[in-house]
């Protein structure tokens, strides 16, 4: 079973990571907390504090158009946000 799945760059989960050392991941829905920690530990190398998880359901869209209704849905996924140790960072950017 692959528990990362891939990281999350955006700007709120950049600032996180500059100012308060947080990373954000999207992970198996099935990973708990304790597989979260040890995968990423191992992925790249470093120690964390805590965990923290959230579960985001199907979101499903319809749109009315000219050529009638068009439906529209977003998976659910499971994001986990992981708080490293002082000291510690992680650079997505390494290895472009």
């Amino acid at each position: 079973m692959n528990i990362l799945i891939k990281p999350i760059i955006t700007e709120k989960a950049t600032n996180d990571s500059e100012l308060y050392n947080r990373y954000a991941f999207v992970v198996n829905k099935k990973a708990n907390k304790v597989e979260i920690k040890n995968a990423v530990e191992k992925a790249y190398g470093v120690t964390i504090e805590s965990v923290r998880t959230m579960n985001y359901p199907v979101q499903r869209n319809t749109k009315y158009t000219k050529n009638g209704i068009v439906q529209a849905m977003k998976g659910a996924y499971k994001k986990a946000i992981v708080q490293l140790a002082d000291g510690e960072n992680i650079d997505f950017y390494s290895n472009i």
